[in-house]
């Protein structure tokens, strides 16, 4: 089985043009900004491009925000055989050292970043939690079973929420998108 290497961003930068770069993050993430020449394969669709990545002949790159989502999408491929590295730090490390993100020009709008949209739910659950408690104490449940899951997903490094919230219809890629991505893909090995 293959160990995944962690890269930090002045190892990626200089091995940038040997690399193909997949970003796991959601559509919409990606849409956000990006490592230049990064192609969107979200976490939740990655088996679906196993055999396109196993066939790659360059070095794969895994891409997340943090790096989390990519040493799990480098933990997937080593089962399957495929070696990956990963960024340290994800596009938050790159960004910080300055170097530039992509961001499309057709993008209308941005899509929130994913821990954002984790924040925003977690915060609206709790807030209805505590409202609904004082019509009726029982409700008060809601926000502490909220506060247990982020413990939980702190202690972990999990987020339930997360996956759950990348399944949206705003975070899911269009099947002509992955498609599109695919077939770059395989133009990159051939």
């Amino acid at each position: 089985m293959n160990t995944p290497v962690s890269l930090d961003v002045d190892q990626a930068r200089a091995r940038l043009g040997e690399l193909t770069v997949i970003d796991v993050r959601t559509p919409g993430e990606y849409a956000s900004g990006h490592l230049p020449g990064a192609l969107n394969v979200p976490l939740d669709r990655l088996r679906h491009a196993l055999p396109a990545l196993g066939k790659a002949r360059t070095g794969l790159l895994m891409v997340c925000a943090s790096g989390n989502r990519s040493a799990n999408a480098c933990a997937l491929l080593a089962e399957h055989g495929v070696a990956a590295a990963t960024l340290t730090g994800g596009t938050g490390a790159w960004a910080e050292r300055g170097h530039a993100l992509h961001r499309p020009a057709a993008t209308a709008r941005a899509g929130w970043s994913m821990e954002r949209q984790v924040r925003f739910t977690a915060g609206t659950v709790v807030l209805t939690g505590l409202g609904l408690g004082l019509l009726r104490p029982g409700w008060r449940l809601l926000s502490a079973g909220v506060a247990g899951g982020l413990v939980f997903s702190a202690l972990t490094d999990t987020c339930g929420m997360a996956a759950m919230l990348a399944k949206l219809p705003h975070n899911r890629p269009r099947p002509a998108d992955l498609d599109a991505t695919l077939a770059a893909l395989e133009e990159r090995v051939s």
